[in-house]
């Protein structure tokens, strides 16, 4: 095992294996097989796994849709950017709530989450078949469940109303699957995380840094309980996340900007990191494949930029004056945001001033010049910045919240206290309101906040000014495209 291969492949009739660059497998062209004939021994299973996987990493379907991205422009912590109004109208129609079902990144995301759990139930339907260690084989079928569980957890907080597929489908019948109660969905992703967990590592060796772990999974599942507001579970939420801690793997770094580099990925932080790479050749043409970089890296550095540190970016997410001024006067705003604006006021350096340009950029993903043109294709497309999609800050102010609303304030205390220390902040005494604030300050631009507002009831409120309707914007419109000859029904008020 050396790298992981990105593998784009449908499996309707055809498995089509294609390879091109990730970090934990390395797997040949195998050309054409027919579906019925493969998934026979481990190495024909572990390549429908990385297949599996490999729509984590994919930031352009049909128009560039970074995940992170588009949840910044969501929320209030950046807006959507770019060079004129209507650059990305994906980006736009969901930063100003002016979606429609045509309209916004609802098909990216329907696309990416579903191809994801396309592949997961094909693997999981074959793995049972084929000749190969059942240790082994118990492994790969606890990471396709958790990654099943990932990809459902993204379609029902995005959509609520989807349908709940647990077995591949002929072409026929997909134009027949109707929605289910979201209920149902939170049943299987807890029941694929809950099945996944004693089949997990705690650790994994460095050749396979970006497979799924057991610690992943216990956050992963606390995650979700916390997401439903049980309170009557908040107490096995915590106990989920308390078991992350205390597992001895993870630890805070002491240096909270050193999280992000490119050059430390995988550190002892990151408990759930999407791989990218400058490995593979970037290009431009039909996405996926064009490469195995961080895309939105390029797409969040500031337009037209000349300068110290930083390559030229699109302008994209510029970051929002309330988000600066929140973060001004903690330890965190250097690692958070990039300031070009000062830049040029003192005259060593100058950029485009974009769409909705602020002058205050991105920092935790910026086009450093340092990791520039390190790849053989087009380097805006090769940026090797991974996206840590849950790190231990952030299960640690999941668990202060979680102890909190189950009456324990003493651990609450503990958790929190751990956050602001890591940073130099004295203590501040654990309460939601305080809990909220310390995950917009530990967390921010990382892709969080939209699903936190939404969590804790204060999307309307905050969002008001950018469009956000009650009762319709906590949701994405279903796919048009996917409305036109199927049973599935439109979200409320779309």
């Amino acid at each position: 095992m050396k790298t992981l291969k990105y593998i784009p492949f449908v499996l309707i009739t055809l498995l089509i294996l294609n390879s091109c660059g990730k970090d934990w497998l390395e797997v040949k062209p195998k050309g054409t097989t027919l579906e019925d004939n493969y998934y026979q021994n481990a190495d024909e299973v572990y390549s429908g796994l990385v297949a599996a996987y490999d729509p984590l990493g994919w930031e352009v379907v049909k128009d560039y849709s970074s995940k992170v991205g588009l949840l910044n422009s969501a929320s209030d912590e950046c807006y959507a950017g770019g060079g004129s109004y209507g650059d990305r109208a994906t980006w736009e129609a969901w930063s100003s709530y002016t979606l429609d079902p045509a309209v916004g990144p609802q098909a990216d995301f329907w696309a990416r989450n579903y191809a994801g759990v396309y592949r997961t139930n094909v693997l999981l339907n074959k793995i049972d078949g084929a000749t190969m260690n059942d240790a082994l084989r118990e492994r790969f079928r606890a990471e396709a469940r958790f990654l099943r569980a990932y990809y459902y957890f993204d379609l029902v907080r995005l959509f609520r109303n989807i349908p709940l597929i647990t077995s591949p489908l002929t072409p026929t019948e997909v134009f027949n699957v109707e929605q289910v109660a979201p209920e149902k969905v939170y049943e299987q992703i807890e029941a694929d995380l809950k099945a996944a967990i004693p089949n997990l590592p705690l650790t994994v060796p460095v050749d396979e840094n970006g497979r799924i772990t057991k610690g992943a999974a216990q956050a992963l599942l606390g995650k979700v309980i916390l997401t439903q507001n049980n309170e009557s579970r908040m107490d096995e939420a915590a106990e989920l996340f308390d078991a992350v801690y205390k597992s001895g793997v993870y630890h805070l770094l002491e240096k909270y900007g050193d999280i992000f580099r490119p050059d430390n990925k995988f550190n002892a932080e990151s408990i759930f990191e999407i791989t990218h790479t400058s490995a593979a050749v970037g290009y431009w043409g039909p996405w996926p494949p064009a490469g195995e970089g961080h895309i939105f890296t390029q797409m969040c550095g500031p337009r037209a930029y000349n300068g110290p540190t930083y390559k030229a970016g699109w302008g994209f997410n510029p970051i929002t004056m309330g988000t600066v001024n929140l973060l001004k006067n903690d330890p965190r705003y250097r690692s958070t945001i990039a300031n070009i604006d000062s830049l040029e006021k003192a005259g060593v350096a100058s950029y485009e001033k974009g769409y909705q340009n602020t002058g205050y950029f991105i920092q935790k993903y910026a086009p450093l010049q340092e990791f520039f043109g390190h790849g053989t294709g087009d380097p805006v497309l090769e940026w090797p910045t991974n996206y840590i999609e849950i790190r231990l800050a952030d299960v640690c102010l999941m668990a202060a919240e979680a102890y909190l609303r189950s009456g324990n304030n003493g651990n609450a205390q503990t958790y929190l206290d751990l956050v602001r220390q890591r940073v130099g902040l004295a203590p501040a005494p654990a309460t939601l309101d305080n809990i909220y604030t310390e995950r917009r300050l530990e967390l921010a631009t990382e892709g969080h906040r939209f699903f936190d507002l939404l969590r804790t009831g204060k999307a309307a409120n905050v969002l008001a000014d950018r469009g956000f309707i009650a009762g319709k914007h906590e949701l994405l419109p279903i796919p048009l495209s996917e409305l036109n000859g199927t049973k599935l029904k439109q979200n409320p008020n779309y």
